[in-house]
């Protein structure tokens, strides 16, 4: 693949295309529910701007930010109140990365419109500047709790929260990632320490239910769970930490055809979904009158 500016200049242009309104959207106007919110999220997706190959083994044609900002610009169109998320691993895997270091990457996600996206291991493949250099393109915040970036750069752009106000929803979001010790070479790192992440997801909880969130959720790349029962994963932080609604995951690339209801410690329960890597797959999730709703949609043209 011979990538050069031309050929990313064409890129964005296609996706404009992509998020020109419908005809059929035009023709067939949906009636908005004004109480649902509408969560919309994807993880790993690794640099995979085009959609895998026709002779993929498992996924043929799936994927591709256009198709994916397709089904966004449905849900958006049908709901008022919706909200886009990353759990992580935005970057590597395809050469759209070691041609344009993160830059493209950031720039569409933009268009997409993305709201809140947390940091995989894989975002520090180009060290602290090289993420910093691709993040000036981004539109959405990132938020991480459990990494204390010092006097890094990083310091300024990653925060330990969000908040959003949705009609009668006021979300609250953080981020928990992997320790980064023996994935990432140190000195892309340097400056950032490791954090326990159920006591930092402690401490934003208390945070976030004092400013009186009525959903908290967690964009984790921690991963989903592992035979090591000691390694801090997705399930681990389910049963151990309560306060959370909702955990959206990522690392571990794992994909759930059904969502995961755990029951923490203190009897109160919490969702858990991941949707694989690549794109491929667009997460869904409903929420409207106390009720929670997940379902996923393949994405491809």
């Amino acid at each position: 693949m011979r990538l050069t500016r031309r050929s990313l200049l064409k890129k964005l242009g296609l996706l404009s295309l992509a998020f020109a309104f419908p005809q059929w959207l035009k023709a067939h106007p949906f009636k908005k529910k004004a109480h649902k919110l509408v969560i919309l999220h994807t993880n790993d997706t690794h640099s995979q701007i085009d959609p895998l190959p026709a002779n993929h083994t498992k996924y043929p044609n799936q994927g591709g930010v256009i198709a994916r900002a397709k089904l966004i610009h449905e849900y958006r169109a049908a709901n008022p109140h919706v909200l886009l998320f990353d759990s992580g691993d935005i970057f590597q895997g395809t050469p759209y990365f070691n041609r344009f270091h993160g830059t493209l990457e950031m720039k569409l996600m933009s268009k997409l419109n993305y709201d809140v996206v947390t940091l995989g291991n894989h975002d520090f493949d180009i060290g602290i500047d090289g993420f910093m250099n691709a993040q000036q393109h981004a539109t959405f915040s990132f938020v991480n709790s459990n990494y204390d970036f010092g006097q890094t750069p990083m310091a300024d752009v990653v925060l330990p929260f969000q908040i959003i106000d949705k009609g009668p929803y006021k979300v609250g979001i953080f981020g928990l990632g992997v320790d980064l010790n023996g994935l990432v070479p140190q000195s892309n790192f340097l400056g950032i320490q490791m954090k326990d992440p159920y006591e930092s997801a402690k401490n934003i909880i208390y945070t976030l239910k004092k400013a009186k969130c009525n959903i908290i959720i967690c964009l984790s790349h921690l991963g989903h769970q592992y035979e090591d029962p000691s390694k801090p994963s997705d399930l681990l932080l389910a049963k151990k930490v309560s306060g959370i609604d909702l955990i959206l995951g990522g690392h571990t690339h794992t994909f759930m055809d059904e969502p995961v209801l755990i029951q923490n410690n203190e009897g109160g329960q919490v969702w858990i979904h991941q949707v694989g890597w690549a794109g491929v797959r667009l997460g869904v999730i409903e929420i409207e009158q106390g009720r929670l709703k997940i379902i996923q949609k393949k994405v491809s043209s």
